[in-house]
């Protein structure tokens, strides 16, 4: 199999309509989208999703497709495109690669450039559904108390959302989130509650809006990929490096409401002055204000060396492990073991995945991925690495 990419367009059932009115049929169906292949026409696409560090939250994940336009087949004006009709923002567009969808995504722009030598391209501009999260407002009301979960669950549910039952994976949470009103945003506020969880809140690749709680967001290594640099595992490139103190808190100040908290890591403080994060949540006492705290500062409290971003090319690795490479998700848990310049030991490291992004062209797809550092999270019993009580994992708060 290979790269499809397709192009949503609206050809729903009409009643009594001679051909789109047929019952049974398979084009102009009840759903009214169907996808129409435009693979062949697409010169460069690239795609991402997650974020850029790990305090960050999650952002709208991204397409963009660059196409020949040379026969006016993605020209709105143009009334003999196949594609007709389907040449305008909001056409849902996605990629698969080999059976595994890469990205699912809803068209924000068509932009178009045409040469005095007759080439002409067409640009689509894509983001996930995040991009709609953060256009809809919270229809009023009063939160009672309860877990994260359910409070995800009432934002998705209000009228002025409506995000489909069967288009959402959502933890029961381990937060207790206190009384509130909704108002605003509903993806701000969405990612508030995933603050107050510190769990992780994205888009899967298939559209799903997913929000894993802290415990089943914890890494362990029952499904661990492992990337290596001496044939033994998926071999890569390591682009990016960073050891330097974009994260380094040693100092938390945690609110809800009226109620505040912080903690503060002395050691750290110490050995590199002080430095403070503040995080705003909807939790409902100060016991789980000061456990969120107390947290912060002992996760962050000392600067990472940590194996960014690596790249790995499809076209060379073989079926198998090209499949688990693509079989990945946001909060998949990999090892990487490079030997800088092939001198020394290697280093190996434990990271959590926060961005998937991908580049493709008709003779190659590279595939990036982008982690978290592990070297503190919470104590996982019986694992062979997050399950060590000597080492720096801690017990769930």
């Amino acid at each position: 199999m290979a790269t499809v990419i397709e192009l949503g367009a609206v050809e729903g059932f009409i009643l009594d309509d001679p051909v789109a009115g047929v019952l049974d049929n398979t084009v102009y169906t009840l759903g009214g989208t169907v996808f129409k292949d435009i693979t062949s026409r697409v010169i460069s696409a690239t795609t991402s999703r997650g974020k850029n560090r790990d305090l960050d939250r999650f952002s709208s994940g991204t397409l963009n497709i660059t196409a020949s336009n040379e026969d006016r087949a993605f020209d709105p004006n143009y009334a003999s495109s196949p594609y007709a009709g389907a040449i305008v923002p909001r056409r849902e567009v996605r990629v698969t690669v080999d059976g595994v969808r890469v990205i699912s995504t809803t068209i924000d722009d068509w932009n178009y450039g045409y040469s005095p030598d007759g080439s002409s391209r067409a640009e689509i501009v894509a983001t996930d559904e995040f991009t709609l999260l953060a256009r809809q407002v919270l229809t009023a009301g009063t939160a009672t108390p309860q877990l994260s979960g359910a409070r995800v669950s009432a934002v998705l549910d209000m009228l002025s959302v409506a995000w489909p039952e069967d288009k959402r994976s959502i933890d029961v949470g381990e937060s207790t989130l206190g009384a509130d009103v909704f108002a605003g945003n509903a993806l701000q506020y969405l990612q508030k509650i995933s603050d107050s969880e510190q769990g992780l809140l994205f888009i899967a690749k298939n559209g799903d809006l997913v929000f894993r709680d802290r415990l089943d967001a914890t890494p362990t290594t029952a499904s661990l990929t492992d990337f290596t640099d001496d044939g033994t595992g998926i071999p890569f490139t390591l682009t990016a490096v960073n050891y330097g103190s974009e994260l380094l808190y040693n100092q938390a100040v945690v609110t809800s409401g009226e109620l505040s908290a912080q903690a503060d890591n002395d050691r750290s403080q110490v050995a590199y002055g002080v430095t403070s994060v503040e995080l705003d949540t909807l939790v409902s006492t100060s016991a789980q204000l000061q456990n969120l705290a107390d947290f912060l500062v002992q996760k962050y409290g000392d600067p990472e060396y940590r194996f960014e971003t690596i790249s790995v090319n499809l076209d060379t690795v073989g079926a198998t492990y090209k499949a688990t490479c693509l079989g990945l998700e946001i909060g998949d848990v990999v090892s990487i073991t490079f030997t800088p310049n092939g001198i020394g030991d290697p280093i190996e490291q434990y990271g959590q995945i926060i961005r998937i992004s991908h580049e493709l062209e008709p003779l190659r797809h590279d595939m990036f991925i982008s982690v978290s550092s592990l070297d503190w999270t919470f104590l996982v019993l019986d694992d062979a690495v997050f399950g060590k009580l000597d080492s720096n994992n801690a017990l769930a708060f």
